[in-house]
């Protein structure tokens, strides 16, 4: 796969909406494009009629593999100068198209032992890699794509994503003695949280949050009796201290739910690689029977799920030549 036809690929796949949940059009694209160059495919069900999409030609002993599916709101791709724009260019509809590119030139050198695993849902809680961490595998190695910059990964923070829920009293709006808003308890709730020294590491920084939803209310003239927010906090350790630390911090406030832990994880690296450290989760957490996880990928988390979200054409083009690279590596080790 040349470099027209890596952009043409990553166009084809950009241009293609697959907000979380609407990820079956492009998972039948990659099927039926790797299939059309000679892979055995298997498409693996996930709910709502989605799928995973993993592919070989023998036993694998390292796979490449990344997710499909976007934040929206999604727009199409185009080409300007050297950027490639588009939902998805940077992450991770890019790094998608240059790992197939990679993954065939080790086909057609005729490797027998690379594998691919796209996976849906990473966006919205990895349901993808879950599933795919049941099915059978032989593979030791495994190369994850998000953006890194074409960096490999040294470690990254884990995520804890809990819903505060602030319940109160209804009453007209002219009478508010009458009723006890479950909004004031929600902004005191979340006021209380900047006040909190978070966890520390040394390796990965310091632990930081944001608001990412909020609701409360049915209309303006009427004192609210429920609001929620949910939080997103990007971890250093152990989930149960942030958690324990948000408890103690908002008290009466509001109540807590847990909706999603992901944990901080260290990487397998190679000599010879520029590394870094990131802030984000992806899904190797969820990957563990896919073997030693590593994580590399062209772009930058700085344009990733932003209105203008871009990749530069001569990076996929490097990061084709990097898992090249890495590739054969894990397959010497």
């Amino acid at each position: 796969m040349d470099q027209v036809a890596l952009v043409a690929f990553a166009r084809a796949l950009i241009d293609i909406d697959s907000t979380t949940g609407r990820e079956q059009e492009v998972a039948s694209l990659i099927a039926r494009t790797l299939r059309g160059f000679g892979w055995h495919v298997d498409e693996q069900p996930l709910a709502d009629g989605r799928c995973n999409v993993i592919a070989r030609v023998g036993e694998p002993k390292v796979v490449l593999s990344t997710h499909f599916d976007c934040v929206p709101p999604f727009f199409p791709s185009r080409l300007e100068g050297s950027r490639l724009y588009g939902r998805g260019s940077c992450d991770a509809k890019g790094i998608l198209a240059a790992q197939v590119a990679a993954a065939e030139l080790a086909r057609i050198a005729g490797r027998r032992d690379v594998g691919l695993l796209f996976v849906a849902g990473e966006e919205r809680g990895s349901d993808g890699a879950m599933a795919a961490n049941t099915w059978p595998t032989t593979s030791k190695f495994l190369i994850n794509g998000e953006p890194t910059e074409n960096r490999l990964g040294v470690a990254t923070k884990g995520v804890y994503r809990g819903r505060l829920t602030a319940t109160g009293r209804a009453a007209h709006s002219s009478l508010p003695e009458l009723g006890e808003s479950a909004i004031e308890k929600m902004i005191d709730a979340l006021v209380s949280l900047r006040e909190v020294e978070w966890p520390t590491n040394q390796l990965l920084g310091s632990t930081n949050y944001s608001i990412g939803l909020m609701s409360g209310g049915v209309a303006p003239n009427v004192i609210p009796a429920s609001a929620v927010a949910e939080l997103m906090f990007r971890t250093v350790g152990d989930y149960r201290d942030v958690r324990d630390q948000l408890t103690d911090a908002i008290g009466s406030c509001a109540t807590v739910e847990d909706i999603l832990v992901v944990p901080p994880i260290t990487l397998h690296i190679v000599p010879g690689f520029e590394t870094a450290v990131f802030g984000y989760t992806t899904d190797v957490p969820f990957l563990g029977t896919w073997g030693a996880p590593l994580l590399l990928g062209p772009g930058s988390v700085t344009t990733a799920h932003t209105d203008d979200e871009w990749v530069e054409v001569p990076d996929l083009v490097r990061a084709v030549a990097l898992y090249g690279a890495l590739l054969d590596h894990c397959l010497s080790a």
